[in-house]
């Protein structure tokens, strides 16, 4: 299972994941989200997992981790993201230019 974990400190290493998630089963992989121009964690990670993930989200969320309470929970796929909860065509005429004059 994919399981993102948000509200992060910027403290928070792979490491520190590591032994908060290990607990619950196997980590195959975990990525921490950073800008890609300073390499400054973005606040948000995700931990792929076998084993027990659903008592991982239960018994993770909310725990205050660095100073900061963590949002432990089952990651979206990609196929469901939108920009604020809008499909691109509902920004007005953007995408409808053929009367424009």
């Amino acid at each position: 299972m994919n399981i993102y974990v948000g509200n992060l400190s910027s403290q928070v290493n792979e490491e520190d994941l590591t032994k908060l998630f290990s607990v619950y089963g196997n980590i195959s992989r975990i990525k921490i989200m950073k800008d890609p121009y300073t390499g400054v964690s973005k606040g948000f990670a995700f931990v792929e997992m076998t084993g027990k993930p659903e008592e991982a989200i239960k018994q993770l969320d909310k725990k205050d981790i660095k100073g900061k309470s963590i949002t432990v929970n089952e990651a979206r796929s990609k196929d469901n993201k939108t920009s604020a909860g809008r499909s691109r065509t509902s920004f007005g005429s953007f995408g409808n230019r053929t009367n424009r004059y």
